[in-house]
């Protein structure tokens, strides 16, 4: 089927009663070999597939796939009619706008969905046959000829550029026989770049709909973890995500204070490609939890530097600075040096702090600092914290970073929390023998974790104990372990 058959005028004034119309979206790759492709999306080239949607049919086929080039096509077919007496928001009242209307003919929430149900093993990151196809980006372009896009080609720069994507975007007339009629909000959308499939198919799930400003099916309060889900890794630190979030909850204001509230505790990862100190975990929420674990992690790190009375506290490895934010909303942490050694997580964390009040501020420092080498200037603070840390340093430069910290720094107490690997089996989206972290370079039992702390503690004069964070399972613990060490009396 050529491009020409599904590229229909989208101001068209509908089919006839019973017939179905097209949108389209190909994918393509020229990859070593292209047709790896086939195995990313879990369809065989050689065939044709078709599946169900709730308002028609989904085709999907590869117009070419060879080892040079690989297309792959979605292809929505829409019975208007079914979409005019559809099941997803039965308070609609069935109007002439219900049946007359362009979501038969661009690319919009309709084909958000097709996405979701035609690849969801896809959009996940997992590849059983080729996992190491999934874990890295591949050439990619995206052809969406008819997408609609209230904001124009500007629009669609200011949500695909930040996240790697080159975009070329071209108004598609109201009619090319009457040029004098202008631009309709409907372009030939075209997006390349170097990405993990995974990645830029979650980004096509959540911005298509985003552009287009307008959603076919009720808005609730589970779409807000869709949002999250979807936009894990990327839409936290994007710069339109208000925007997004707005857009794609269909401008409820409730729903979207909360995404935004959700997404503001994340560190952001729009840097990810370029520092590890920045991507995002695999999974950070633990299954039941009334909230993201990264949040409750946070609160159980912030209660144990109270309980230990510390008032001057280092954040080692601090990230993106989402724990810092926590210290200085409490008055009684009256100092705050967080170090890292990614320059640009440390970027993410000063944009942050620099939206805060001025009297907020004076409490606290961000600079570049090694957990592995020793840093006079570190002397002196009643803690230090080393929050989803350890387990990001090779093993054998473990014993580098205890001399830093427990001897050069030395303060009063220490905190460390890292993973249980005990607890991953409880995570569904979560491959066996997976880390939760593309950059963790182990992650511990809670034996391992206490023979490491406890050896530590003999080495440099602290006594330590241990704490769950998260949800205790009886058999796997909690997801997250927590070792609070405090320095020896007389000691030094």
């Amino acid at each position: 089927m050529g491009l020409r058959a599904v590229r229909r005028n989208p101001v068209s004034p509908g089919p006839a009663v019973g017939q179905t119309v097209a949108v389209l979206l190909t994918l393509t790759t020229t990859g070593d070999p292209a047709t790896d492709l086939g195995f990313l999306l879990f369809k065989h080239p050689d065939k044709a597939q078709s599946f169900p949607t709730a308002t028609g049919t989904a085709h999907v086929f590869y117009p070419r796939a060879d080892p040079e080039e690989c297309t792959a096509a979605l292809l929505v077919e829409v019975d208007p009619v079914a979409l005019a007496r559809g099941k997803g928001d039965r308070k609609r009242v069935a109007t002439l706008g219900s049946y007359v209307n362009d979501r038969p003919y661009a690319a919009g929430s309709m084909l958000a969905v097709a996405l979701s149900s035609v690849f969801r093993t896809a959009m996940t990151g997992r590849c059983d046959v080729r996992q190491e196809l999934a874990d890295n980006p591949i050439p990619l372009r995206v052809g969406l000829p008819a997408v609609a896009c209230r904001g124009g080609a500007e629009l669609a720069a200011r949500l695909f550029e930040p996240l790697g994507w080159a975009v070329a975007a071209t108004a598609v007339p109201l009619d090319p026989l009457f040029p004098e009629w202008g631009d309709s909000p409907y372009l030939d959308l075209v997006l390349t770049g170097d990405l993990r499939l995974a990645d830029a198919l979650r980004q096509l799930y959540v911005l298509l709909p985003v552009m287009d400003g307008s959603k076919h099916y009720y808005v609730g309060e589970a779409e807000v973890d869709k949002l999250l889900r979807a936009g894990e890794g990327w839409l936290a630190a994007h710069p339109e995500r208000e925007l997004i979030s707005d857009r794609y909850l269909a401008h409820r204001r409730g729903y979207v204070t909360t995404a935004l509230a959700q997404l503001a505790e994340l560190d952001g990862a729009a840097e990810e490609t370029l520092d590890d100190a920045l991507v995002e975990p695999v999974v950070d929420t633990a299954p039941e939890a009334p909230e993201p674990l990264a949040v409750t992690r946070r609160r159980a790190v912030v209660a144990a530097l109270r309980e230990v009375g510390a008032r001057r506290v280092l954040d080692l490895g601090c990230g993106g600075g989402a724990l810092i934010r926590d210290l200085l909303a409490d008055p009684s942490f009256v100092e705050v040096l967080g170090t890292d050694v990614s320059a640009g997580a440390l970027r993410v964390a000063g944009r942050r702090l620099e939206k805060l009040p001025d009297r907020v501020r004076d409490r606290v420092e961000v600079r570049q600092s090694s957990l592995t080498y020793g840093d006079p200037s570190l002397v002196g603070y009643d803690a230090a914290v080393l929050m989803e840390v350890v387990e990001h340093v090779d093993p054998s430069r473990h014993r580098a970073l205890e001399q830093s910290v427990f001897g050069t720094a030395r303060p009063q107490h220490v905190v460390v929390t890292t993973p249980n690997v005990e607890y991953n089996v409880l995570f569904p989206t979560l491959p066996a023998g997976r880390p939760r972290h593309r950059d963790h370079r182990f992650e511990w039992t809670r034996a391992q974790f206490r023979e490491w702390g406890d050896a530590t503690a003999e080495r440099t004069g602290y006594t330590v104990r241990y704490l769950p964070v998260g949800p205790e399972d009886p058999e796997h613990g909690p997801p997250t372990q927590m070792a609070v060490f405090s320095r020896l009396e007389g000691v030094n």
